[in-house]
């Protein structure tokens, strides 16, 4: 499957910003998708996982409350909205999947994902 991220940006603080990854290739509704983020030198960090049938999802804690993961099935497509942006956020976003026989799984370890997208640059700054 091949992931192609999009919607990032510059963003202040306290706004919003939605970015999407579209999967073509395979119907992703046996994948668990990610979204993964790396700022300039750091690792790369867990940000939010959704099941194969979108029924279960996770945050990474810095993100919990703020940003929201969805996805359609329907439109091959992963969504993350992030709201109250805080300058911390500042990152290159990553999408990811996993194929998985299980579809309510959820993954958020970097090394269970087979797939990544090349990444979207999202700026918070005033």
């Amino acid at each position: 499957v091949q992931l192609q991220a999009s919607g990032g940006g510059w963003a202040q603080p306290g706004d919003s910003l939605r970015v999407s990854c579209a999967a073509s290739g395979r119907t992703i509704s046996r994948y668990a998708l990610g979204w993964f983020r790396q700022a300039p030198g750091k690792e790369r960090e867990f940000v939010a996982t959704i099941s194969g049938n979108g029924q279960s999802t996770y945050y990474g804690d810095s993100v919990k409350g703020r940003f929201t993961i969805s996805r359609d099935n329907a439109k091959n497509t992963v969504s993350l909205q992030m709201n109250s942006l805080k300058p911390e956020d500042t990152a290159v976003y990553y999408c990811a999947a996993r194929s998985t026989t299980d579809t309510y799984n959820i993954y958020f370890r970097e090394r269970s994902y087979n797939y990544w997208g090349q990444g979207t640059q999202v700026t918070v700054s005033s």
